[in-house]
């Protein structure tokens, strides 16, 4: 079981850049992935495969202990519309961020110094 998940592993790895292959052997492969990536790349993986079972035991605990619990119809209609709250910030979100992008507004500030303004302001540095 655990050459399976290694070479799952691997193949992982593989499909998001972090190890090439570089030749047919274990060693050489294995060579490869310790030179990209360091040991806080293999502490944040670690992590997050533990997150990963830790969610698939409670699923599976929710799953079991729920058995034959029913849902009443206001417990439907809540979720509906939880769901169509968060979608609705997510879209609006969104939508703001494309505007405010567009309009500009993500742009560093200028500063415009008028004509008739004193010295100092013309001296002052000026960003890209």
């Amino acid at each position: 079981m655990s050459k399976t998940i290694t070479k799952l592993l691997v193949g992982v790895l593989q499909q998001v850049g972090a190890t090439t292959r570089t030749g047919k052997d274990r060693a050489s492969m294995e060579t490869a992935t310790s030179a990209r990536m360091g040991v806080g790349s293999w502490i944040v993986l670690i992590v997050l495969l533990l997150l990963l079972i830790a969610t698939g035991v409670v699923v599976y605990f929710g799953w079991i202990l729920a058995n034959g619990a029913d849902v009443p119809t206001s417990g439907y209609a809540a979720m509906a519309f939880g769901v169509i709250i968060s979608l609705a910030v997510g879209f609006g979100l969104m939508a703001l961020l494309f505007y405010s992008s567009r309009k500009g507004y993500d742009e560093p500030p200028v500063l415009i110094a008028p004509e008739d303004d004193s010295a100092e302001s013309r001296n002052a540095p000026e960003t890209k």
